[in-house]
């Protein structure tokens, strides 16, 4: 029996409080008619005995005290899924807006999800190929991962996000099991419209399912897109068996919105104003990736934020940090020498790469070839400190060496064009390209197996600085 309860006790912001509800439920869906203008959504947010905290999807204006009548629905927000969600485009709340029709669902699925059995998760091991050297060789995703890139203002993780959709593919080259949802949370109409236009130009639309809140819509719906995201890649991973990435930008965004939230409900504040359980909330939406026992599918994600003050110690990305296995930094001083994608790779780093890479998944010198990179980049931060304080004309060879190697590194490995698609083999070669800039005695990274096959020796690089140079822009090239 659905009762209706008429009025309301308060209306704060896109909050409504009533009293005397029983049997209520925790994130339950509203029905709420206001007299003379329609019907809205709202959910349940808070019980307290019989009060009930409302909060309104589409917000409270021309909502009166008395003009409102409201009655629970028995059930919490649904998705209505299907196939023929691939290809299309929904707002925050999982409604469509491509003006190509509702979606017939074959099922609903609450977003909210369902938890994983930590016995039936399964490790994960194969690894996503973005084309982007700096990921795939030092920072490599692995599928069922759950890998943040933590960028700044200015930055162009926009760019970064993009290019990664429409680059991103899974080792065993399977497109038909490869999905793509990527979902956008407080950005403007400008950036969505290039989000869009990216998708449909690149030809990869028909693969990427797309959620876009926009900065002027409800912040309430600006929480419900991750999750509206994640439960569409759940059905796509676990229904249909398929490999699915999952991108969402901006968490910062999200990780706002939930403080306002929070602050609308009277909530005590923690660090920096935002909620207490700003941790467990950001888990429920991070664990809901990974790999289960008897499916075939799987849920990989790179959620993306934009630290404020470019500050890593802030909330949102410290907790990140802890929940997730890894992070890809992005860096301001490399924006300024032009390096796109500007990733710090000494700040870089994915825990679950050593299981993923190497024989039988990208190459066999793959684990060791990163190292040395690491090792030598390390060194080359060491001289560059060096030369700070007695100028570069006192280094000795071996530190002007590291130098200009550390310039290569960035000039040609990190550095790539928005529209270059590197396979694995070609970022290999060019990193053991760089390496040979060195000399092979400092190499301690690299066994002589490895150096007898693929180090460029020193006498051939004698011969000329044209033969690295021309072996550097071919593989550069698109």
């Amino acid at each position: 029996m659905i009762i209706n309860y008429i009025g309301a006790k308060e209306i704060n912001g896109s909050l409504i409080v009533l009293d005397g509800v029983k049997d209520a439920s925790f994130d339950e869906i509203v029905e709420i008619e206001i007299e003379n203008n329609g019907r809205r959504q709202g959910r349940i947010i808070q019980i307290d005995g019989q009060r009930v905290i409302i909060q309104v999807f589409e917000g409270t204006e021309s909502i009166s005290l008395k003009n409102v009548n409201t009655h629970l629905t028995g059930h919490p927000m649904e998705l209505p899924l299907s196939p023929d969600i691939l290809g299309r485009t929904f707002d925050g709340a999982g409604r469509p807006i491509d003006s190509l029709g509702e979606i017939f669902p074959v099922m609903k699925l609450n977003i909210n999800g369902r938890a994983m059995n930590p016995v039936s998760r399964i490790y994960p091991r194969s690894y996503i190929n973005t084309g982007i050297s700096a990921i795939d060789v030092l920072a490599t995703l692995i599928r069922g991962q759950k890998l943040p890139i933590f960028s700044g203002s200015g930055m162009r993780h926009n760019d970064l996000a993009v290019q990664i959709v429409k680059q991103a593919k899974i080792s065993d080259g399977n497109e038909n099991n490869f999905a793509i949802v990527f979902a956008a949370m407080g950005v403007k109409n400008d950036v969505a419209d290039y989000f869009r236009q990216s998708f449909q130009n690149s030809g990869v639309l028909p693969k990427v399912v797309t959620f876009l809140n926009l900065s002027n819509d409800p912040i309430v719906e600006r929480i419900l897109t991750p999750r509206c995201a994640l439960t569409a890649a759940e059905y796509l991973a676990f229904e249909l068996d398929k490999h699915v990435l999952v991108i969402m930008t901006d968490m910062t965004s999200y990780a706002e919105a939930l403080r306002e939230l929070s602050s609308s409900k009277g909530e005590i504040p923690g660090r920096k104003g935002y909620p207490g359980y700003l941790y467990s909330d950001l888990a429920s939406l991070y664990e809901r990736a990974g790999m289960i026992k008897g499916r075939n599918g799987s849920v990989t994600q790179v959620p993306i934020l934009t630290m404020p003050n470019d500050d890593i110690t802030h909330p949102i990305p410290d907790l990140t940090g802890y929940i997730t296995e890894g992070q890809i930094v992005l860096d301001q001083s490399l924006s300024g020498k032009g390096i796109y994608p500007n990733i710090s790779i000494l700040s870089s780093l994915s825990r679950l790469m050593k299981d993923g890479i190497g024989e039988g998944f990208t190459r066999h010198d793959h684990p060791a070839l990163a190292n040395q990179i690491f090792a030598s980049y390390a060194k080359v931060i060491d001289v560059i400190s060096l030369s700070s304080v007695i100028g570069e004309d006192e280094l000795s060879s071996i530190d002007k060496r590291y130098l200009k190697f550390g310039r290569l590194l960035e000039s040609k490995f990190i550095n790539q064009a928005f529209s270059e698609n590197r396979t694995i083999e070609q970022s290999l070669d060019l990193a053991w390209l760089l390496v040979s800039s060195l000399p092979r005695s400092e190499l301690n990274r690299l066994g002589d197996d490895l150096l007898d096959t693929y180090y460029r020796d020193e006498d051939k690089m004698e011969k000329g600085k044209v033969v690295l140079s021309a072996a550097l822009d071919e593989l550069s090239k698109d």
